[in-house]
């Protein structure tokens, strides 16, 4: 074993500054031990030993995070780690295992009072390097976090996306064939002989049921009527038509009535080129639309992503509807939202003026609380989802609630502790509201949880005026 001196502690970059007999001191109220491979230091809840410096060898240390253990890294020669002054943290959220031979040597925690009281520097010291773990641990933190929710929101929107983009391959590729098929329709249709006034007739009041098309709400039985009619007036003709034909017309509104006005206008030996050439345009007509709606909904979805991400602005805060936010995160959780069977009751103050915050860091909250809202009606199989704006003087105040299980009263007041969760492994990370916390705190705001059984709202108030 290395001999534990105040010179060798001076190699510490954090105790480079720290008096001698301060070190000194150090060294005898310490515990200096030399670890076989594989020794588990730590492990999640149970206590703190103490403060840990690395003297030689290595310490890993890893968090369970979505039933995986991931690492945070490794504390190498010259590192301190475990409890340092002031801090909040007894018990330990993480595992510590030793990497080949690792000798420590560690000061115990109930001589962290007397350090505080004579030693200045050395406190100062061990101080400084748990600010610097605290900022590392929560820029780390909410990285983990945001690739999470990027994990379940890209699955989500995965999905969605899939069926416009597979919609528009579908229709295009119909719409191709359709057109190929023409040759047959075009040659019948210069073959036509008809009077001006006859082919003004039949395009005019053809084309007013395309540029005006409304959707037809018809129940099962009243679309089978009409098509049957339709049918019979189409047999009695006597000509050749695809039974397609039928089935257009009465989804663009095309009756028993306006085929018989058209009929009057068109020459007998004409009725079928002309009927066809109706139902050639009608199918391509749906074809175009069904494409155009498809792609609106990837635009649609596109745009959602942007605004959620708020990516193409800056990271200051800056005035923006947050009611905005709130509907452009439900847009991205739409597919777990429909998966669970979730009604959305939206309760948005009209008046409420813009607000100013970071929006993508308020759209991760909304992120958060939705999404484990809706993991809270899963086992119903169902649910009500209820979220809530309103102005409080001069805060905002979100409220989202469900209808779950609720969170029982022994462990509310520990949701918002890092890696706690009542989740399942594989499933939740125990960091979400934790981050969800700090980011209402760094908009000077607060958060609290009301729950019972059937009923859980979390509340985010923060200033209008940042």
């Amino acid at each position: 074993m290395v001999e534990c001196t105040p010179a060798l502690f001076k190699t510490f970059e954090a105790l480079v500054d720290v008096p001698e007999d301060q070190l000194q001191w150090l060294i005898g109220q310490s515990d200096c031990i030399e670890y076989e491979d594989g020794e588990l230091l730590a492990e999640p809840g149970q206590p703190i030993k103490g403060t840990h410096f690395i003297i030689s060898g290595k310490l890993r240390l890893y968090v369970p995070i979505g039933g995986v253990k991931r690492e945070l890294g490794d504390f190498k020669p010259g590192s301190i780690t475990g409890y340092m002054p002031y801090s909040r943290a007894t018990v330990s959220t993480g595992y510590g295992r030793t990497i080949g031979v690792t000798q420590i040597m560690t000061f115990p925690m109930n001589k962290i009072e007397e350090m505080i009281r004579h030693h200045f520097e050395l406190t100062q010291a061990l101080v400084h390097v748990m600010t610097n773990r605290v900022r590392t641990f929560t820029a780390l933190q909410q990285q983990n976090e945001k690739m999470l929710a990027l994990g379940k929101l890209s699955a989500g929107l995965t999905h969605e996306l899939n069926n416009p983009a597979s919609a528009i391959v579908r229709d295009s590729e119909s719409l191709l064939k359709h057109l190929q098929m023409e040759p047959a329709t075009f040659k019948a249709m210069i073959a036509i002989r008809m009077e001006p006034d006859q082919v003004d007739a039949v395009s005019n009041e053809f084309f007013r049921f395309l540029t005006a098309r409304q959707d037809v709400n018809l129940t099962i039985r009243e679309r089978a009527d009409k098509e049957d009619e339709l049918t019979d007036l189409f047999d009695e003709m006597a000509f050749n038509y695809d039974p397609e034909l039928v089935e257009n017309f009465v989804e663009f509104g095309i009756g028993l009535k306006d085929v018989e006005s058209f009929r009057k206008h068109i020459p007998e030996q004409f009725l079928e080129p002309v009927f066809n050439w109706m139902n050639t345009l009608l199918v391509t007509d749906r074809m175009v639309q069904d494409i155009g709606e498809s792609a609106r909904r990837i635009a649609t979805l596109v745009n959602s992503v942007k605004t959620y991400t708020h990516m193409d602005q800056g990271q200051e805060k800056q005035y923006a509807d947050i009611r905005i936010g709130i509907k452009n995160t439900l847009q991205m959780l739409i597919y777990r939202i429909k998966k669970g069977n979730i009604s959305i009751v939206k309760e948005f103050d009209e008046s409420l003026p813009p607000v100013k915050a970071q929006i993508g860091e308020l759209n991760q909250v909304w992120t958060n609380l939705i999404d484990n809202a809706i993991d809270a009606m899963e086992p119903n199989g169902k649910g009500v989802l209820t979220i809530k704006t309103e102005k409080d003087k001069e805060f905002v105040q979100v409220t989202i609630a469900d209808n779950g299980q609720g969170i029982p009263e022994e462990i509310c007041s520990r949701i918002f502790d890092p890696f706690f969760t009542t989740k399942e492994m594989g499933k939740g990370t125990g960091m979400g509201l934790e981050v969800v916390q700090r980011i209402v705190q760094q908009h000077n705001g607060s958060i609290k949880v009301i729950s019972e059984p059937g009923h859980t709202a979390f509340v985010v108030c923060f200033p209008i005026d940042g």
